[in-house]
């Protein structure tokens, strides 16, 4: 083995190996938090409830990424499941940030459909873009429940969620590698109940 790549295996990449396998050991004390969601989005989905999603950047990828997993699945075959990310109709979102504020354009959406029974889930890193803080209070108006996936203290988005997820770090990539983690926990739970399975808790 080269000196170099025994200095990448013990430099900044491994050190960061580490923080994201303490971040994954940590957020198994989130487990029940994370199963208490799947709780209520199964309670949702039964009553024909929806999932609204949204974040910005990488976090808006989650976002998208937890829409799929419920629309479509994550490991079992099972009927679809109603679920929208705000941040996927560029027409929407322009319209919005155009005509009013990008700091308008989730909660513009979440006042036009959220529904007492819905479930609006926001990703945040920083817990603190006005537009996600946004989207938090806007369906708390409508009714709707909400779940932050978020990091560190929670920021601003703390005092709007009826569910929190924050994962046991203040760095963003190790933040957005729990919030992946915690939506795949879900997702099965989801697809555990879809299909029929009694183990889904």
């Amino acid at each position: 083995m080269s000196a170099d790549v025994v200095a990448r295996t013990t430099g900044w990449a491994a050190d960061q190996v580490g923080d994201h396998v303490a971040a994954g050991e940590a957020a198994r004390a989130l487990v029940p938090a994370a199963m208490a969601v799947a709780d209520l989005l199964r309670e949702s989905f039964d009553r024909g409830g929806i999932l609204y999603t949204c974040g910005n950047g990488g976090s808006a990828a989650d976002a998208q990424h937890f829409t799929g997993e419920i629309i479509g699945h994550y490991k079992a075959d099972r009927r679809p499941l109603g679920a929208v990310t705000l941040s996927t109709d560029p027409t929407t979102m322009t319209c919005i940030a155009n005509d009013y504020s990008y700091d308008d354009v989730f909660s513009r959406q979440v006042e036009g459909l959220a529904r007492p029974g819905d479930v609006v889930a926001v990703f945040t890193t920083s817990g603190n873009s006005a537009n996600v803080v946004g989207a938090l209070a806007a369906a708390l108006d409508r009714g709707a429940t909400t779940v932050l996936f978020g990091g560190g203290d929670g920021g601003a988005c703390l005092a709007y969620a009826d569910h929190v997820l924050l994962a046991p770090s203040s760095t963003t990539p190790r933040i957005q590698e729990v919030h992946t983690l915690l939506l795949h926990l879900i997702s099965e739970s989801i697809d555990r109940w879809a299909a029929g399975e009694e183990e889904y808790r």
